[in-house]
């Protein structure tokens, strides 16, 4: 009996003088693993197409039955995306959404993707309702904002020619 207590006493005495393990959090944020299935985004071609094409192979995918896809038609005097299609509405409830990824997987244009921000608080039920505005990522530098006026043709497939597609 006294030898357990020296013991848990050692052990006690040795991680005493160890750097404490928290992190100061918000203020230093730790780095995630690579695999790691955080917030979802919504990505954009280069030029500012959007790549999601509104198939809704990631709602039916979605095990939880979290997305919402509602797609409309493209216009060559108002394109959203190089598809026929364009998702006019996409959202996603949160508070249903079990990070599992299988609308990553199932996404044909690689649209949707699970980034590394993980910080998803909510102060009420409306609020984890992401939408389409919330999930996009910003125009890139030398792309266009969406929507865009293109010529007669000139987008033919949902995806678009790369130059160094291997």
């Amino acid at each position: 009996m006294i030898g357990e207590i020296i013991r848990g006493m050692a052990t006690t005495l040795k991680h005493l003088f160890h750097d404490p393990v928290t992190i100061d959090y918000p203020n230093v944020k730790r780095p995630v693993r690579r695999r790691f299935k955080g917030r979802h985004v919504l990505k954009r071609y280069d030029n500012g197409l959007e790549k999601c094409i509104g198939c809704a192979l990631c709602a039916a995918a979605c095990p939880a039955d979290a997305i919402f896809v509602e797609a409309s038609e493209n216009k060559d005097d108002e394109r959203f995306s190089p598809g026929e299609r364009y998702a006019s509405t996409y959202e996603i409830n949160m508070l249903r959404c079990i990070f599992c990824g299988f609308c990553e997987d199932a996404c044909p244009t690689e649209a949707i993707v699970l980034e590394n921000k993980y910080e998803l608080s909510f102060y009420d039920r409306a609020s984890a309702l992401y939408t389409k505005e919330m999930l996009i990522v910003d125009v890139p530098v030398n792309g266009r904002i969406t929507p865009q006026e293109v010529d007669a043709g000139s987008f033919d497939r949902a995806i678009p020619d790369m130059e160094d597609a291997d």
